[in-house]
């Protein structure tokens, strides 16, 4: 389905020099019903003036566009220019930059977890910092496409979810909506390629030192934002692995005594006609099958009452990118895949 109207959506992408908002600024670009405005970093980025293609070679048939530095000229020119603004910053400088865009009558989605969580204590706790603007905390709308349509559509604030969550939300709220599961702690093991750890450089992830380890145990800040969306205990812990992209969540939970295999077929029939949702009883989902792909692939097995649900999502475009491109599809009353497949 082709865009019918006019005008294009003017966006701009903030953060574009990182793993994200490369390929966000990759999917803006093909999209035929937006224009983007502009690229930028932060004004005293190493990056600024350099070419996005420069630093993401793969991209130089879209992406020869210079990163411009996020001045208050620049600021100035987004909110006379912009309709909606994507943030792929971190989560202090989306709660820094967002209420200002917001308060102009810009659209925001963004993609750190600076308005994700509920509750202004959860900050200081899991992310170090004290959020000042609770006033969007309450106002945000949490941005998993497939659950939340109707109040994405209207939506001034998108938060966009989390790698992590995204994978392990779409395995769990299935069985959560259908009432299938017991209140026992469910637990999700989760494993991310590097691009997961970001662009900057760090021991963590530097390649002579990767090989699969857990990292987050009992902290992670994914956890308060599982939890909360699935309204009910989670074990979460995530590990990083020695390969570029991709997540495979794996989820533990035991379901209610009287729950048949239809109940669980039938409950994850909810994914019937969702074009970027590939679930199916008995299926293995392969980080292979996803990789630079918008798709969730979800496949559960049971043994009496004891289930687990395996989920693949790319951590770049499902997990980030291609979900805010979602957010952006159904605010504009488009085809939720449009621009993706």
């Amino acid at each position: 389905m082709q865009y019918q109207t006019q005008q294009s959506h003017t966006v701009v992408v903030i953060g574009a020099s990182g793993y994200v908002g490369a390929e966000l600024s990759r999917l803006v670009q093909k999209h035929s019903a937006l224009k983007l405005f502009g690229c930028y970093v932060s004004e005293h980025s190493s990056d600024a003036g350099t070419l996005l293609s420069d630093l993401h070679p793969q991209y130089a048939h879209c992406l020869s566009m210079p990163l411009q530095p996020l001045s208050s000229d620049a600021k100035t020119a987004i909110i006379e220019q912009a309709d909606t603004v994507f943030l792929c910053t971190d989560h202090v400088v989306s709660v820094a930059l967002a209420p200002d865009f917001l308060q102009a009558g810009l659209k925001v989605i963004d993609l750190s977890g600076g308005f994700r969580l509920h509750e202004a204590s959860q900050y200081s706790e899991f992310y170090g910092f004290q959020h000042k603007y609770t006033d969007w905390l309450d106002r945000a709308v949490y941005g998993l496409a497939e659950w939340n349509a109707a109040d994405i559509a209207t939506a001034q604030l998108v938060a966009v979810p989390g790698c992590y969550p995204t994978a392990a939300l779409m395995a769990l709220l299935p069985l959560k909506q259908k009432a299938l599961l017991t209140d026992e702690k469910v637990i999700v093991n989760a494993v991310s390629g590097v691009t997961g750890a970001g662009r900057k450089a760090s021991l963590t992830s530097h390649g002579a030192e990767l090989s699969l380890q857990a990292y987050g145990l009992f902290g992670h800040r994914h956890t308060p934002e599982i939890a909360q969306q699935l309204q009910q205990e989670v074990l979460f812990t995530p590990h990083l692995a020695n390969f570029p992209r991709g997540i495979l969540a794996t989820v533990y939970a035991t379901l209610n005594d009287t729950v048949t295999d239809d109940d669980l077929a039938n409950a994850y029939q909810c994914y019937a006609n969702t074009p970027l949702v590939r679930a199916k009883s008995q299926s293995r989902p392969a980080i292979k099958d996803v990789v630079q792909q918008p798709f969730v692939d979800i496949g559960w097995h049971r043994q009496g009452n004891q289930l687990i649900v395996l989920s693949a999502i790319d951590n770049l475009l499902k997990g980030a990118a291609s979900q805010a491109i979602q957010c952006i599809n159904l605010q504009l009353g488009l085809p939720v895949e449009e621009g993706l497949l």
